[in-house]
């Protein structure tokens, strides 16, 4: 495949491309260096945490649990994908991306981005299941379909990346070859593209807004049906569904609705993508270990015996 993109980007003119990023002056750039290191830190230090303690923990195996491992590992591979090298540019005049480096880039972004967007509605597809249909919910909701549901996950994600970048990777580069954002995504390398992308355009914003109006339907109707059904419950039993339900909304509702600006209209002010693709790239994935544990406290009381275990073995051995 590589080779293959070599020869397109060969045929094409443009061997690299160069990022414009977000900001032009120095002192401003060496303070995003700083902030976007800690952010890129944190968010992979706290969806690491979770994943360890969701897999040492004997209490946190429901499926919840298991769709959020998931969750965390698609946030840190997620922000990998653009971090790394937006924080490197940070410190580089000549901030240049490969023609096959940028088309990987752009399959990563749109591979993890909309597995995320996959897993989280089977994350409100399983809160559905626990809420409404408890008496069914061990039968249906076993580790062999949670995993196949994570499995279609990912598929689902690896064909819509793969629509993306076929059309985007098949223009003609001949040009220019600067790209107005941080990363290689799909609206800017359709602006420097030496011909009339006006049917490419309108086919990925198909793409990805039936995927995202449609997976937005489904948690939409999943949580309107959740809050209908838990006015015949106890106050205690309300309380709890809420409590993890409420984690899973601020989720969807922080990842969603930029995602949702950014790739269901065609763009007409680049500057202002960049901005709003930091909530969905680098805000939200690293937010996201701090909503789930801070409202859940099985969570949290699992954290505690996974360290405290931890720091009474050092202790031992010393």
């Amino acid at each position: 495949m590589a080779a293959e993109l070599t020869n397109v980007g060969n045929a094409s003119g443009v061997k690299e491309f160069i990022l414009i990023g977000l900001s032009d002056g120095q002192g401003v750039q060496e303070v995003y260096f700083v902030m976007f290191l800690c952010f890129y830190t944190i968010n992979v230090a706290g969806n690491l945490l979770i994943i360890v303690t969701v897999i040492s923990s004997q209490h946190l195996n429901s499926p919840m649990y298991f769709f959020l491992c998931y969750l965390s590992f698609v946030d840190i591979c997620y922000s990998s994908v653009t971090a790394p090298k937006m924080i490197a540019d940070f410190l580089v005049e000549n901030k240049t991306i490969s023609f096959v480096g940028c088309i990987a880039q752009l399959f990563g972004v749109h591979f993890f981005g909309c597995t995320e967007i996959f897993i989280l509605t089977v994350m409100a597809y399983d809160r559905y299941m626990a809420i409404c249909r408890p008496l069914h919910y061990s039968t249906l909701m076993t580790r062999r379909a949670c995993g196949r549901m994570v499995l279609c996950s990912w598929l689902g994600g690896c064909v819509h990346s793969a629509v993306q970048t076929f059309l985007t990777a098949q223009l003609p580069f001949c040009g220019p070859n600067k790209v107005d954002h941080y990363f290689c995504d799909v609206h800017p390398l359709l602006r420097l593209a030496c011909t009339d992308t006006y049917v490419v355009g309108v086919t990925v914003i198909a793409n990805s807004g039936m995927i995202a109006l449609s997976s937005f339907f489904i948690l939409v109707v999943s949580y309107v049906v959740i809050l209908v059904s838990l006015r015949s419950q106890t106050s205690e039993g309300r309380r709890k569904a809420l409590s993890t339900c409420g984690s899973h909304i601020t989720v969807v509702v922080l990842f969603f609705g930029p995602c949702t600006f950014t790739y269901i209209r065609p763009s007409s002010d680049l500057s202002e993508d960049k901005i709003v693709a930091l909530f969905y790239t680098i805000i939200t994935p690293m937010l996201n270990p701090l909503i789930y544990t801070l409202r859940n406290k099985e969570v949290k009381s699992a954290m505690r015996k996974l360290w405290g275990r931890r720091i009474e073995s050092e202790e031992g051995k010393v």
